[in-house]
């Protein structure tokens, strides 16, 4: 089996070490003329958790992270509203570049090449993927990781929509000090803006700062001044104080993708190609690795491509849509809500998560994993000697 993975960020890498594994042939490859991610921090909850370990990450990365023992969401006045979202299950924090250097390494390690400066326009559904340059790749699968404005998909025609969602943030590392929580994250909200201080390794603490798209003021976090986040949050002074003039992070959109299928003929989609989210119940990216596992699963466990593809979304699918519509709700409540109501908001909030039910609704993706493993897969010299003997 030969894999073609266009995009090598968490979902292509994921799948790429996941097919690797497994012993498939598989080839990556990356527009950038280097391998990097985009971001700062990120929450693994259980499922993602056991997608690293499904293909030799696990260990690599939460070396360097850090374990929340109490995930803190906090209201205009300080107040807490949630403090036990899935208190029981594991939880880390950790800076995506380390988690994205963890999966470079895993998908080299079981086999995987991985190419930069490798820019993809399309695919069809025979398996042919097609660079710029007009190179030509045949592919038993190939796999679109190509991110929100994916061409693979759209020369597919799979898209249905692409939505603004009218909510943004931006993201930033700060040098970690004793102002900052131990195993714990905080979220906190004001009005329109949420800010979430985030220890995510030893020596870095992750912060987002989230507002919508018509708060100008709060959007202008190139170059940062912390005076216009601070007269909201103003005890977060200390960390919001320690993010650089020069910051690399930039407020960036949110945006939902809805698709018409996940696959066409040979071509399967996944992560932000597939299903892209807001990133407000931290499952965006765990939510795509684990199905790119869930896809490598599949596919090595099953007689045919067609069924493999057609499983793998059945299975996957509810639940990839369920946590994008949760997590759209979550920016509204967060960024939409009156300001002259936000004591309604508090108890609206607190009401409602202090549900079990509601928290096992909300964070149902958590608990969520595919079933089965990912098995060996034949090499064509194999294959060919069964044929023989048959």
């Amino acid at each position: 089996m030969h894999i073609e993975i266009a995009g090598a960020g968490l979902a292509g890498l994921t799948a790429a070490a996941a097919f690797a594994k497994a012993g498939a042939s598989v080839r990556v490859h990356e527009k950038g003329s280097e391998l990097r991610e985009i971001g700062a921090g990120i929450y693994l909850w259980e499922n993602g958790l056991r997608a690293l370990e499904a293909v030799g990450a696990y260990d690599e990365v939460v070396s360097w992270s850090e374990k929340v023992e109490v995930p803190f969401l906090r209201d205009h006045d300080g107040r807490t509203l949630q403090e036990e979202w899935l208190r029981n299950h594991r939880l880390y924090t950790v800076g995506r570049r380390h988690l994205h250097q963890s999966l470079v390494n895993a998908a080299r390690r079981n086999g995987a090449e991985i190419l930069t400066n490798s820019s993809v326009v399309k695919a069809s559904p025979n398996g042919e993927l097609t660079l710029a340059d007009g190179t030509q790749y045949q592919a038993d699968l190939v796999i679109g990781a190509d991110g929100v404005f994916s061409k693979v998909r759209d020369s597919l025609g799979l898209r249905k929509k692409l939505v603004d969602l009218r909510d943004g943030g931006g993201r930033h590392l700060i040098p970690r000090t004793g102002d900052d929580p131990v195993n714990q994250t905080i979220e906190q909200w004001n009005g329109g803006r949420r800010i979430g201080v985030i220890p995510c390794s030893p020596e870095e603490t992750y912060i987002f700062l989230c507002c919508p798209a018509n708060d100008l003021e709060g959007r202008k976090q190139q170059p940062f001044n912390p005076a216009v986040w601070v007269e909201s949050f103003p005890e977060f002074r200390s960390q919001l104080e320690r993010i650089p003039t020069n910051t690399e992070g930039r407020w960036a959109p949110f945006h939902d993708v809805h698709v018409a299928k996940w696959y066409s003929g040979r071509v399967a989609l996944v992560g932000d190609a597939a299903h892209a989210m807001s990133p407000n119940l931290g499952q965006a990216a765990c939510v795509a690795m684990t199905n790119a596992v869930a896809l490598a699963i599949s596919a090595t466990g099953s007689t045919t491509l067609e069924f493999a593809l057609k499983s793998w979304e059945s299975a996957q699918r509810e639940m990839s849509d369920g946590v994008q519509q949760y997590s759209r709700i979550y920016g509204k409540v967060g960024t939409a809500w009156p300001k002259d109501l936000l004591n309604i908001r508090s108890a609206l909030v607190k009401k409602f998560t202090a549900s079990r039910r509601v928290q096992g609704a909300i964070n149902f993706a958590a608990e969520s994993f595919p079933a089965g493993e990912i098995r060996p897969v034949q090499s064509d010299a194999d294959r060919l000697a069964q044929e023989l003997l048959a």
